[in-house]
């Protein structure tokens, strides 16, 4: 089992993006999650970047944590 504790680091790079400090301050400046969309069904995903964040939520996996952390950052 992973018991590894993830980081917003390697949650970008987990789903391809650029995983450096300024690199993911600006993901989330240059990106905005409305209120009532599911971060899965935000625009800016692909669908292999959605899939996981879907399956990470659904089964509170060891990445639900910052995941859910990027999703409050993208409600600015």
């Amino acid at each position: 089992m992973d018991t590894s504790n993830h980081t917003m680091q390697a949650l970008f790079a987990q789903l391809g993006l650029p995983s450096s400090d300024a690199s993911i301050e600006n993901f989330i400046q240059n990106n905005h999650l409305p209120a009532g969309i599911p971060l899965e069904n935000a625009a800016f995903w692909s669908a292999g970047q959605a899939q996981f964040i879907r399956e990470a939520i659904a089964l509170d996996a060891d990445w639900a944590e910052v995941v859910d952390h990027l999703d409050a950052q993208l409600r600015h």
